[in-house]
């Protein structure tokens, strides 16, 4: 290269002008001519021949023409060598000086840039690592995604450990969001949930308000309060899922729900035993027997109506026949039933207090099954033995229900000794294997207690794992990095959902639980990020793979599940018209259970299924209004009849005759109240009460007079047996043998008549006799008459050569009249 350099630029003399060259020099200018034309083309032939670097400097300062100079100076980008052209080119050569120059400023401005994107990158990575360790998560999601947009437009000029690191802090970084914005979905979760707890109390405050002002004449919708109960209990069960929710709401929602279930039992135990009570309510209380009176007891003890509630009017006749004294039990009566509450309620006195110790002694899981066994104890006692418990065991509940917030505390101080440990572990040299695994066993750790809600005792735990990890961080750069530990970790994902895959038995399995490895295995499948491209290609061809399989009998599970919820669905649209109704109701609350107890579907079609179902259920329900609306048609009408009846009778009163009054009766007998509401049914019966008891008034006193006729015939000429009957003579045996004086004073007792000086102290031994015999508590209100009419019968049997004393049959009479006054 240099003798042909050497032999290009070789110089030669030229002749002076002006002079006329000799033969012999113009033939060596023309040989001179030729040799430049051929140095011309040869200088031409290199620079088509792309020179080096150095080869186009000479030329650019040596060519013999402009444009070879020129065209030299385009293939130089050394800066040396820039520089040595310029300064030779410099008042010599111009264009070549102009080219070079820009060509320096261009590699100049080059030069800087490149420095300006390296401070970029190295700003960026430093931005990078000082957001990962930043506390201020104030729009940290829009600073990391600027960070990644910088990034973007100098990433192709950092080197590999450059955008190693880079992507090390922004896989923290996308760590640390992904906590932030589960940390916000749970607070966003958690107020959700108050609001539908304050919701669901507000709800069942307002039904409970509402019950507590509902008229008397109607029932409460059963179905409606049932679903209502349904309903707000999910609604409660999923607002308190996963959350700590406050003592004094639960204890609002208990109470306020257990109210509700109260009346609701109450309800269905009315309309369970509706016949019953309409059976009592034709009764009075002076007709009722003491097995109707028992009746009426039990009912009202069956159906407990809670207090606070306006009773319906169905239980008012109940209600007074259970107001009537009941007959003494039979000795013996009811002592094994005794014996079992008694038992049963000392059993469940002594678990109260093993249950106490247990939860003074923090012992939870005793605790819990001790409670469990209390409240099979309660439920077995009646309300008479429960209701002393029932405050006991309340507050043991709360005590319970307060340890198991408490429970969580426990963990604090082992989470304490895991920070401590981390921290030691960080200050030690060990092997990077070693220590690598020894962070993660404290890890494992930390996550088996659950984490913590105390953010700066996390921050202290993460701080010490990062200050721990970092002298690892460079061993495992060096040997996979982190895009190969990535890869690494898919493909333990792969290898996991494939044995899972394998060793599945689709036939009993959780499909819940499938549900759930599902979205876990693709969670920790994206935050298995970066990872290298091609390696990753065959790793995520196997996912794919697996998650297909995984996907194909959930999906057939969940479309097989959609089909008999579609099946539900028809048959709740068939029992839209069915009849009987009740049927059809009883039937839709059936496939309601058998709706729940259906595993897996998609979201949205079920969805589209629920609303459908619960479409017809409505739709069923909304007849049993529509028939309770024509229902209480018909009963007004029936009501306006009757108290048309009764306006008609209003005259007919103890002035009316005995006719007059028993065809009353029959008007009233012959009028169909079936259809009648409680109240007007009730007026109609006690419209009847009230004529018969005048019927009987009118039958008594007619009674009287022949009895008082009898007495004073006796003074005479004594009765004869003919006008005596049989029940007399009955009647009269039964009394025992009584002499007049005992028949008149006994008498005088019957009718609160005062007995003459004389007789006081007969009368007193009547009188204790009487106690003796417990005359007084056994009687009925009716016994007074029978027991006159069997002393007037004793009087009128005596033999008719004993006549009697007329002072005796004038108080006898007194007393008869007084009996009829009272």
């Amino acid at each position: 290269m240099a003798a042909f350099l050497e032999r290009l630029f070789k110089s030669r003399k030229t002749a002076a002008p002006g002079k006329k060259a000799p033969p012999q020099t113009q033939q060596a200018t023309e040989s001179a001519e030729d040799k430049r034309a051929v140095m011309r083309q040869e200088q031409l032939q290199a620079l088509q021949a792309h020179p080096s670097e150095d080869a186009a400097a000479i030329l650019a300062i040596e060519g013999l023409t402009a444009e070879i100079r020129l065209k030299a100076a385009g293939f130089l980008q050394d800066a040396e060598l820039l520089h040595k052209v310029q300064k030779q080119a410099k008042g010599r050569d111009k264009s070549v000086y102009q080219e070079v120059r820009q060509k320096l400023q261009l590699a100049r401005e080059e030069q800087a840039r490149q420095e300006a994107i390296s401070e970029s990158i190295i700003t960026l990575i430093a931005n990078a690592r000082d957001q990962a360790a930043s506390d201020d998560t104030q729009l940290y999601e829009a600073r990391l995604n600027k960070l990644l947009s910088q990034w973007a437009s100098v990433e192709s000029s950092a080197t590999p450990e450059q955008l190693s690191e880079f992507l090390a802090s922004v896989h923290l970084c996308r760590e640390r969001l992904s906590d932030l914005k589960a940390a916000q979905a749970a607070v966003k979760h958690e107020h959700e949930q108050q609001i539908q707890r304050e919701e669901t109390l507000e709800l069942i405050a307002r039904t409970l308000e509402d019950l507590r002002h509902q008229p008397t004449e109607a029932l409460a919708s059963l179905a409606s309060l049932d679903a209502l109960q349904k309903t707000q209990e999910n609604r409660w069960l999923e607002a308190t899922r996963d959350t700590r929710v406050e003592k004094q709401q639960q204890k609002a929602y208990e109470t306020s729900m257990m109210a509700l279930r109260n009346y609701i039992n109450a309800i269905r135990q009315i309309s369970q035993k509706k016949e019953a009570l309409l059976a009592l309510s034709g009764m009075s209380v002076q007709d009722a027997s003491p097995e109707d009176q028992d009746n009426a007891v039990t009912l009202l003890k069956e159906i407990n109506w809670p207090e606070g509630f306006p009773a319906p009017e169905i239980l008012e006749p109940a209600r007074k026949l259970a107001g009537k004294p009941k007959a003494a039990v039979a000795p013996g009566r009811g002592n094994g039933d005794q014996k079992q509450q008694q038992e049963t309620s000392d059993n469940l006195r002594a678990t109260l207090a093993q249950l106490e110790d247990t939860l003074e002694a923090k012992q939870l899981k005793e605790s819990r099954q001790l409670l469990k066994t209390a409240q099979q104890y309660l439920k077995a006692l009646d309300q008479r033995h429960s209701k002393n418990f029932q405050a006991r065991v309340q507050l043991l509940t709360g005590q319970l229900r307060e340890l198991t917030d408490w429970q969580g505390f426990v963990t604090e101080p082992k989470q304490i000794a895991l920070c401590e440990q981390m921290e030691y572990l960080a200050q030690q040299p060990m092997e990077p294997e070693a220590k690598s695994e020894r962070i993660k066993e404290l890890q494992k750790e930390w996550r088996e207690l659950g984490g913590s809600s105390d953010r700066t005792l996390w921050s202290r735990f993460k701080q010490a794992s990062d200050e721990a990890y970092e002298p690892c961080k460079a061993y495992f750069k060096a040997k996979s990095g982190l895009k190969q530990a990535n890869l690494e970790k898919r493909k333990a994902i792969c290898a996991e959902l494939e044995h899972f895959v394998n060793a599945a038995e689709w036939d009993s399995i959780d499909w819940k639980a499938v549900e759930r490895i599902l979205q876990t295995a693709r969670q920790e499948w994206k935050s298995a990020w970066p990872v290298e491209f091609r390696d990753n290609r065959q790793v995520q061809k196997q996912f794919d793979e697996l998650l297909k399989k995984l996907e194909a009998p959930i999906d057939q599970e969940r479309r097989k599940n959609e089909a008999l919820k579609l099946s539900i669905v028809e048959q709740a649209q068939a029992l839209i018209e069915h009849e009987p109704l009740q049927e059809a109701m009883n039937k839709a609350k059936a496939l309601q259970s058998e709706w729940k107890s259906i595993g897996i579907t998609r979201h949205r079609e079920d969805r589209k299924l629920w609303q459908a179902f619960r479409k017809a259920c409505d739709a069923i329900f909304e007849r049993r209004d529509l028939e309770r609306s024509e229902q209480q048609h018909v009963t007004k009408e029936a009501d306006a009849a009757a108290e048309t009846l009764l306006q008609q009778l209003t005259g007919v009163g103890a002035e009316t005759g005995q006719e007059a009054l028993e065809q009353a009766i029959a008007e009233l007998d012959n009028f169909d109240a079936s259809q009648t509401s409680a109240g007007v049914r009730e007026q109609i019966q006690n419209r009847k009460k009230r004529l018969r008891q005048l019927v009987s008034a009118q039958k008594l006193k007619a009674g009287i007079a022949e009895w008082q006729a009898l007495v004073l015939t006796r003074t005479e000429t004594g009765v004869s047996p003919g006008p005596l009957s049989d029940k007399w003579v009955s009647l009269a045996e039964n009394m025992g043998e009584l002499n007049d004086q005992e028949i008149v004073i006994r008498a005088e007792i019957l009718a609160g008549v005062p007995s003459p000086e004389a007789d006081q102290k007969k009368r007193m031994e009547i009188q204790v006799q009487r106690l003796a015999e417990g005359m007084g508590s056994s009687d009925t209100a009716d016994s007074p008459v029978k027991n006159m009419e069997g002393l007037i019968a004793s009087w009128c049997v005596k033999p008719t050569d004993e006549p009697a004393d007329p002072s005796l049959a004038a108080r006898l009479n007194r007393a008869l009249d007084n009996l009829l006054e009272s």
